[in-house]
């Protein structure tokens, strides 16, 4: 027999056969509904892609990203010591988080002298690492302090590879206020970068950073619109004191959020290269690589099940990397529960080393190239980016899309939609929304209390200008809400808040929906008393008198459901039941069982949070005087 590869041995696959198997697995189903998702941007992701041709993509400066971690502790000695142990334990950049700047959480660094930052910075060689500064609106004074220290040291400030962070837009967008008007502030900062230079500077001096957008909810590409119309003004600012282009471009660096969306991340931070080399050329310069940080996404920290985040965090870093980050800083598993500890910074920053050392990630410059859905949607989110950059500019400018709130109100347009997918989950948050766990064992953080901010940014003096302020959300603190009230219920009266499940048939008819309510209801703190099943209606009405649950809800199948439901309903409401809940949609039952008792129905798709609260507060009650048999 002549030898031939194996794949000749089978017809060709193509798109057309494909699609043709899927729709026999489909059986009539909606192709569009069941397998293309989008974004929060509404941006189309298929199924399947075929090979694309490699686009011409800007790419990061040879080797691998660098390894950021935070210095955030408001004690100065404890900070020199977290940035020491950092950099022995393999981080090679720093990020100095300073106390009132959004980005500190509510902790931060606290030097207000050049001694002060002599004292955190001791012993660690500033011309071999790379250094940002995240200083918020004190963003000038702490330029002025890293120029007295290289000053104080005897170092050539030309030898730092330094990001000094100075986003006056930022700060408006994050808090709504600044120290004075953009006309005031854009040439006092040019005339800042200018002494700079003069005494050596070769950093990065501006930073568009796209934190408060993503915090805020927006999608891919309301936050790299946003981005790019904040390091355009910034330019237009440098070029306005004097700087020509050439040089005025290599003062701006970006950073963006990084999520656990890691096909949404890649494509994101390779269109943000695409993006900037059209803003380059538009200016008639050869593009040449931006500085590009990432910093993993505060908006999917979670405080429950935190150890979920360590895979959220690797996820997002390992995007941002492929994506063409040039630095990541990783958020430690638990900074939404406090200031972390030494654990959980060096599980952030191992999780960084064994990406580029072991997996290697870092090895090809562009690893998404050629692949159809990389390259597909990079130029999609690329092409929506511009056009949300366009209606900035077309409003006047960022500044001023802010201080009228337009940018505001498209932002709130997506969070409202991606804060009804969380309530409904389809938007799922593990350990939240999804899998909670009533029994997780607390994890500690230092016990360090916030610091108090500055009472105003220092962009001044000026007249001070003011806009809607984004928010800063989590997407899981509406859950974290109701798993404290529960928390604190339990604390106070020795049992949790509960809910009996009123199970029918046997474990093969009611496991499946008995175990998702359970998991749903868990998600608001509410412990499942379960059982193996009952044959009556009269039954589970006993067992609910004697199980001390306020609610109930009743789990089989349709089947079941038509035969018993009704019964069971009214057997619960006669025996005490607060609220009853049934697990499913039985359409066809839905007024008998309603008017049985039942109040609300727990499926797939349901407004769980609003089902959550309202079971919450019911079940927190005191309990009926007396249930009747």
């Amino acid at each position: 027999m002549e030898d031939r590869p194996l794949a000749d041995l089978f017809e060709p696959a193509d798109r057309t056969r494909w699609l043709g198997l899927v729709e026999g697995v489909l059986k009539g189903a909606d192709f569009e509904k069941r397998l293309v998702s989008r974004t929060a941007d509404g941006l189309r992701i298929e199924p399947l892609y075929g090979p694309a041709e490699p686009a011409t993509q800007p790419v990061r400066e040879p080797g691998p990203w660098r390894i950021a971690q935070r210095v955030d502790h408001p004690d100065l000695a404890a900070a020199n010591a977290q940035a020491l142990s950092d950099l022995e334990g393999g981080a090679d950049a720093l990020v100095l988080a300073c106390a009132g700047a959004p980005g500190a959480r509510g902790y931060g660094l606290t030097a207000a002298s050049v001694e002060d930052l002599d004292a955190v910075l001791k012993g660690v060689m500033l011309p071999l690492i790379t250094l940002r500064v995240d200083a918020g609106g004190r963003g000038l004074e702490a330029a002025q302090l890293i120029k007295a220290l290289a000053e104080r040291r005897g170092e050539d400030l030309s030898s730092y590879d330094l990001d000094l962070g100075i986003d006056p837009v930022g700060v408006l967008a994050a808090t709504g206020s600044l120290g004075a008007v953009w006309t005031e502030i854009a040439p006092r900062v040019a005339g800042a970068a200018a002494e700079l230079e003069a005494a050596g500077f070769r950093g990065r001096i501006f930073l568009a950073d796209g934190r408060p957008y993503h915090e805020a909810g927006a999608g891919e590409a309301a936050e790299l619109g946003a981005v790019l119309a904040t390091a355009l003004a910034y330019l237009r600012a440098l070029e306005a004191a004097g700087h020509d282009l050439e040089s005025a471009r290599s003062r701006i660096a970006v950073l963006l959020a990084a999520d656990a969306d890691e096909f949404v991340t890649v494509a994101k931070f390779r269109a943000m290269r695409r993006l900037w080399a059209r803003v380059e050329q538009a200016c008639r310069l050869e593009p040449k690589p931006l500085r590009l940080h990432a910093e993993t996404a505060w908006r999917m920290m979670t405080q429950r099940d935190p150890f979920v985040n360590i895979l959220r965090t690797g996820m997002a870093a390992a995007s941002a990397g492929m994506g063409g980050a040039d630095s990541v800083a990783v958020l430690p598993y638990t900074q939404a529960l406090g200031l972390p500890d030494a654990f959980a910074r060096r599980v952030a920053r191992n999780s960084q080393i064994v990406l580029i050392e072991e997996s290697h990630l870092a090895r090809v410059s562009d690893p998404a190239a050629g692949a159809g859905g990389f390259e597909a949607l990079t130029a999609e989110i690329a092409e929506a980016a511009w056009a949300a950059f366009q209606a900035i500019e077309a409003e006047g400018g960022i500044v001023a899309s802010l201080s009228v709130g337009k940018l505001q109100r498209r932002i709130e347009l997506v969070r409202e939609a991606r804060t009804k997918a969380v309530a409904t989950r389809r938007e799922a948050l593990t350990g939240a929304s999804e899998f909670p766990n009533l029994a997780e064992k607390p994890v500690t953080v230092l016990d360090v209390p916030k610091v108090a901010p500055p009472k105003a940014a220092n962009f001044g003096p000026g007249s001070a200008v003011a806009c809607d302020a984004l928010p800063s959300q989590r997407l899981a603190e509406p859950y974290e809400t109701l798993r404290d009230a529960a928390d604190a219920y339990q604390a106070k009266t020795g049992r949790r808040p509960a809910v009996f499940l009123a199970n029918l048939g046997t474990v093969a008819a009611f496991n499946a929906r008995a175990t998702f309510a359970a998991n749903a209801f868990a998600a608001g703190g509410i412990e499942a008393l379960s059982n193996d099943g009952f044959a009556d209606a009269e039954a589970a009405a006993a067992a609910f008198r004697d199980s001390g649950a306020a609610l109930a809800c009743i789990c089989s199948t349709d089947a079941i459901y038509a035969e018993r439901a009704v019964a069971t309903a009214e057997a619960l409401a006669r025996a005490g039941a607060g609220v009853i809940y049934l697990a499913g949609k039985p359409s066809d039952l839905a007024e008998p069982l309603k008017q049985a008792g039942v109040q609300a129905f727990l499926h797939v798709g349901c407004d769980l949070l609003a089902l959550l609260n309202g079971a919450l507060r019911a079940a927190m009650r005191p309990p009926s005087p007396q249930r009747t048999a």
